[in-house]
C-alpha cells in the first residue's frame, strides 16, 4: 500500500534504537525525510547511518540531532532543525521501575516532564502548523501500562495515563483539519526497555534474566515478543494519508495480553 507519504517531513524522538528506531525506518521506507532524535550521539549516528543505507532509492534525507528533548534546550535544537514537521512521533524513555514508596517528589516530577509534558509542549510547538497546512499526524509512543497497569512501573502509569487524557479532548478540535493525534501502546517487544525491567524482576526473584524473559514469553498469548519493526510499520500507517478518520486512539499492541472490552 502507498502510504501517500513521499515527501513529508517527520520528527521522530528517541529513535536511536528500540521502538523510535523502528519509526523512523518505516517512515522513511515511505519516502518521508525525517529527523532524528536521541541523547546518545554515537548510536543515532549509527542508526542514521543504517537506515540512509537501507532507504536511500526512496528519496527519504535522514537528520540527526544530538539532544535531550525532555528540556527546552534540546526542544529549541529539535525544531531548529525541523520546524514545521508533517510528523511528529513523540517518545522518551520510559522511568524507572520499583516500589512506589521508594520514589521522591523529584522522581515524579522527572516521569511527568519526560512522559507527559514533553510530548504536549512538542504538539505544542507544531500543531498549529500542521492545522494551517490541513495534514498533520502526531503519534505518541506511551505503554500497555496505560490500559493495564504494572505494579512495578508506577511512574510510568501515572504520567502517561496523564498524556492519554490531554490526547483524548485535544484530538477531537484537530481532526476537523486533517490532523490526527493518537496513541501507541506498547507491549513486550524486544527492547532495552524490556530487558531492563526483566533485570529487576530477575534480581527481585533470585533468577537470571534469561529465565526471566523465557518466562515472559511463554505467558503472553503469542508466546512471543513482539518485533519493533511490527511497531514500525503500524506507527507508519497511524501517519498515512489514508488513516484521516482514526483519531484520539490508543492502538495496544500486546500480543493479546491484555484482553480488552468486546
Amino acid at each position: 500500500m502507498d502510504l501517500k507519504l513521499k515527501g513529508k517531513t517527520a520528527l521522530v524522538c528517541a529513535s536511536s534504537k528500540g521502538l523510535g528506531r523502528a519509526c523512523a525506518l518505516s517512515l522513511a521506507r515511505e519516502g518521508v525525510h525525517v529527523t532524528m532524535l536521541a541523547r546518545g550521539s554515537e548510536a543515532l549516528e549509527a542508526a542514521a547511518a543504517e537506515i540512509r543505507a537501507e532507504v536511500a532509492a526512496t528519496g527519504a534525507t535522514i537528520t540527526t540531532v544530538a539532544c535531550d528533548i525532555t528540556t527546552p534546550e534540546g526542544r529549541a535544537l529539535a525544531l531548529a532543525a525541523c520546524p514545521a514537521p508533517d510528523i511528529l512521533v513523540t517518545n522518551a524513555g520510559g522511568p524507572k521501575p520499583g516500589d512506589f514508596r521508594d520514589w521522591t517528589r523529584d522522581d515524579w516530577i522527572a516521569a511527568v516532564d519526560a512522559n507527559m509534558l514533553t510530548p504536549i509542549e512538542l504538539i505544542k510547538a507544531t500543531v498549529d502548523g500542521m492545522i494551517a497546512r490541513r495534514f498533520g499526524r502526531i503519534v505518541n509512543i506511551t505503554s500497555s501500562a496505560v490500559r493495564a497497569p504494572i505494579d512495578i512501573l508506577g511512574l510510568s502509569n501515572g504520567a502517561r495515563s496523564g498524556l492519554t487524557g490531554f490526547v483524548a479532548g485535544l484530538s477531537r478540535k484537530t481532526v476537523a483539519h486533517n490532523v490526527t493525534i493518537n496513541n501507541l501502546l506498547p507491549g513486550p517487544f524486544e527492547t532495552d526497555r524490556l530487558r531492563s525491567t526483566a533485570t529487576v524482576a530477575a534480581q527481585e526473584s533470585g533468577r537470571t534474566v534469561d529465565e526471566v524473559l523465557a518466562e515472559r514469553r511463554k505467558l503472553n498469548p503469542s508466546g512471543r515478543f513482539g518485533d519493533p519493526a511490527e511497531f514500525g510499520d503500524a506507527c507508519a500507517y497511524l501517519c498515512s494519508a489514508q488513516a484521516g478518520f482514526i483519531t484520539g486512539q490508543n492502538l495496544l499492541m500486546d500480543g493479546g495480553a491484555y484482553p480488552g472490552t468486546f
